[in-house]
């Protein structure tokens, strides 16, 4: 059964059954049955794909508003580095954490912050005796589903450390608990600000035995102008980045594997891209390498589906904004270099679901697969979709699974139908 919370949904009355979506989920997670798209939920990873194609805004991401934050006493905001990209002429990040207390957060920790803790601790990981190489990130939690329901043999080339929204979280918590002693733990709120619905999903289901630190998720594009309208309201900004250059970096591609400082990394963006690259990593078909860093979005987190800006924009105005900072402001004591502290690990792994699975039986899985081979040979392979699967491939699978008739396939249907009428022709010519 099914347990996964998922924050991409569609919205039924507005979908028309145009394939677009089927066409590009990385997944084939989409059908279209009844003239509208079904989500099959064991296949979907969130990236978001099916909403940054639709034409019809039938799909949607669904976060938390900014008054779920409303039942806690002291509300701590996380602002994404990506959120810094959003705003035209930002020279100073300043503007945009004062304008989050502003709008009601009583603090605010940059994730940013966090990320060039993890950046430094990275950099010790992979100097550690036994990590399976090429290491790859875990910050992006659609490859980290992906990984684990399609490629589970890469399971162990994973950093097993926590991604940054998580470790300023908890630096978030410990923060409150240390300022405000009065203050219980269930009166402390977290909210992060998202770019994409893959972090909200991650929030509701945790990963494997871990739990999120983060309360509330919340989209830039929804807190967007409301933040706007509350920057640059006073003459007296307060002095709260503890960010710098390779921090806010994170928000593009490319700006976590450069921050290990190795040559030996390679970063990939667009979903399309990391699952051939994962494919090709499998396969052992890559050069040696140290890390590698995977974005499910095109540039990276400013990508996201749940901003405001042109991810390439953003990208620009970010580059802009780093030229002045300094490249970090969060650098390891020398005690620190000497281990990582455990609070930076998640301990285990979801257990791998695998969605091409066909039967629990082999010997009904392999009699299936035959079944599937064959079909797929009588079928036209133009992979049209108009049978409401995104390939030939993947109808013949429906047909044989029994959740599809091999009479959906238009092609093959009016191919039956036109040597039926030439037949009938032929025979009443005979008579």
């Amino acid at each position: 059964m099914n347990t996964y919370g998922h924050s991409v949904f569609l919205d039924v009355e507005k979908c028309t059954g145009c394939t677009t979506c089927l066409r590009h989920c990385p997944t084939e997670a989409i059908r279209i049955r009844d003239n509208h798209a079904v989500i099959n939920e064991a296949r979907c990873i969130d990236c978001g794909e099916c909403i940054r194609v639709c034409p019809h805004k039938a799909k949607k991401a669904v976060c938390s508003k900014l008054d779920a934050m409303d039942r806690f006493k002291w509300k701590i905001a996380l602002p994404a580095p990506t959120l810094y990209g959003q705003f035209e002429n930002l020279d100073d990040v300043d503007y945009v954490l004062d304008g989050l207390l502003r709008i009601g957060f009583d603090d605010v920790v940059e994730v940013s912050q966090a990320a060039e803790l993890v950046s430094a601790y990275t950099r010790q990981y992979l100097k550690t005796d036994g990590v399976r190489k090429p290491a790859i990130s875990s910050a992006c939690p659609v490859v980290l589903r992906l990984i684990c329901l399609r490629f589970p043999f890469l399971k162990d080339n994973i950093v097993q450390m926590l991604p940054p929204m998580e470790v300023a979280a908890r630096m978030a918590r410990e923060k409150a608990k240390r300022e405000h002693p009065e203050l219980k733990d269930d009166e402390i709120g977290v909210c992060f600000i998202t770019p994409c619905p893959a972090k909200a999903s991650y929030v509701k289901n945790g990963f494997a035995d871990y739990k999120s630190q983060v309360d509330v998720v919340v989209s830039i594009s929804d807190i967007y102008f409301l933040l706007i309208n509350a920057m640059g309201k006073s003459e007296q900004i307060q002095s709260l980045s503890k960010s710098g250059v390779i921090g806010i970096g994170w928000a593009s591609s490319g700006g976590e594997a450069t921050a290990i400082f190795n040559e030996d990394y390679l970063a990939a963006d667009g979903i399309d891209n990391v699952i051939d690259l994962l494919e090709q990593i499998e396969n052992g078909n890559i050069p040696p390498l140290e890390f590698i860093e995977l974005n499910a979005c095109i540039g990276g987190c400013v990508g996201g589906v749940l901003t405001m800006q042109n991810p390439f924009i953003a990208k620009a105005r970010l580059q802009t904004l780093r030229r002045y900072l300094p490249v970090s402001q969060n650098v390891l004591s020398k005690e620190e270099k000497e281990y990582i502290p455990e609070s930076y690990f998640f301990d285990s792994f979801p257990t791998y679901q695998p969605i091409s699975r066909l039967s629990d039986n082999m010997a009904e899985s392999m009699r299936m697969m035959s079944d599937i081979q064959k079909l797929r040979k009588e079928l036209p392979g133009f992979d049209c979709g108009s049978c409401g699967a995104p390939t030939c491939r993947a109808f013949a699978e429906d047909v044989v699974k029994g959740v599809a008739d091999k009479c959906d396939c238009l092609l093959t249907m009016r191919e039956q139908l036109t040597k039926r009428c030439k037949e009938q022709g032929e025979q009443h010519e005979g008579e």
